[in-house]
């Protein structure tokens, strides 16, 4: 499990330059907000000048807000607006659980990722001397980092969330926990046995076409496709389809552009309606003439209802992806954080259409149920 901070009272999209506090309601918190989080925390606070040109961004030092407790949750808290905003200007909001610039993002290769609650950054506030009516933000940032081709220096990238309550919108633990896997797995730290080794091999091959389900903001993808722009290989190509259902698409495909300049030009990641329980597969997919070569999933199984319609989808890709190459069945990489135990009957109900499931590692966060991590692979014979 892991803890994320986040706003139960966000800032407003405006604040006046008067000097005045803006209020708001930190909360630290379980990717579905169910379970807050036992201990006392410190939250820290600065200020990110928000411009278009990277090289004028400012960040303010880190300064102490507040020892947050699940006592004392509701509590609103005011902060200071930073010392030298300028009419017009706009700034985030970070809040995080240090004081270092370090402490601001989230790095997926922290051997001790989870250990402490993730940061996140407020959309732009514009502050002005002529503010509009204060409305309430619906949008959160949080910053990720992986190492670069160069290890001495990182590779940062944004995913934005929805402040609301839609599951499709917002950070779910195993998107983070199959995430930080794919780049240990890159960096050659995941542990090596024949299975993750076959993986890796497929992954990050000169060519590899890849499918997400259930893809929400898009983070797993994201990686996939700023791991494979890494990589040291002029002729790579490939694509990268990221599904979900209509509604998580415009967020989706945001996050995607944002992220764009990461990718590698000969590497395709685009959005995509699929619906499981709809029998069309989508033409993007259908243009993945050599099949697919894997398919990515991260906290699907939280539904156990969806089960028949994720295992009927799941076949009829297999079913197309190997009518195009028959020799090739697509691997399948799951990340899995169980929330109750029916969901274990998915491994089953798989086997029945010839994929058989394996654990190849476990990623522990703070405490509670780690996420998993499971390779599919597909009997040919039993898809026949």
């Amino acid at each position: 499990m892991f803890y994320y901070i986040s706003f139960l009272r966000p800032p407003p999209t405006q604040a006046a330059l008067s000097g005045e506090p803006i209020l708001i309601t930190p909360q630290i918190a379980n990717d579905l907000r169910t379970e807050y989080y036992t201990d006392a925390q410190d939250i820290f606070y600065s200020w990110s000048l928000h411009s278009p040109k990277p090289s004028s961004s400012v960040i303010t030092k880190p300064v102490k807000l507040t020892s947050w407790r699940a006592s004392t949750m509701y509590k609103e808290i005011p902060v200071p607006p930073p010392r030298n905003a300028r009419n017009g200007e706009y700034w985030r909001l970070i809040l995080s659980s240090g004081t270092s610039r370090k402490d601001q993002v989230l790095s997926l290769n922290d051997e001790n990722l989870g250990h402490q609650p993730f940061p996140v950054l407020s959309d732009p506030i514009l502050f002005s001397t002529r503010p509009s009516k204060a409305i309430k933000q619906e949008r959160i940032q949080r910053s990720y980092a992986l190492p670069a081709t160069n290890t001495d220096h990182l590779t940062i990238f944004d995913i934005i969330e929805q402040t609301s309550f839609d599951l499709d919108k917002k950070i779910w633990d195993s998107g983070i926990g199959l995430s930080s896997w794919l780049v240990q797995l890159h960096s050659g730290i995941a542990a090596n046995t024949a299975l993750v080794s076959r993986v890796k091999n497929v992954l990050f091959a000169s060519k590899c076409d890849i499918l997400e389900l259930g893809a929400g903001t898009g983070i797993v993808a994201i990686v996939l496709g700023i791991l494979r722009g890494l990589l040291d290989s002029p002729g790579k190509s490939g694509q990268i389809i990221t599904t979900d259902l209509p509604s998580a698409l415009p967020l989706l495909q945001s996050n995607i552009t944002s992220s764009q300049p990461l990718y590698h030009p000969g590497n395709a990641l685009e959005g995509a309606v699929l619906d499981w329980d709809k029998p069309e597969i989508p033409t993007q997919v259908e243009s993945f003439v050599s099949g697919i070569d894997v398919i990515v999933m991260a906290d699907v199984t939280y539904n156990t209802a969806s089960f028949p319609a994720l295992i009927g989808t799941l076949s009829r890709l297999i079913r197309f992806s190997m009518s195009v190459a028959p020799a090739k069945p697509p691997l399948i990489v799951l990340g899995h954080k169980e929330r109750d135990a029916a969901e274990r009957t998915l491994w089953d109900v798989a086997e029945k259409i010839g994929i058989h499931f394996e654990e190849v590692a476990k990623v522990p966060g703070a405490e509670g149920s780690p996420v998993e991590v499971w390779v599919g692979t597909v009997s040919v014979a039993d898809t026949q």
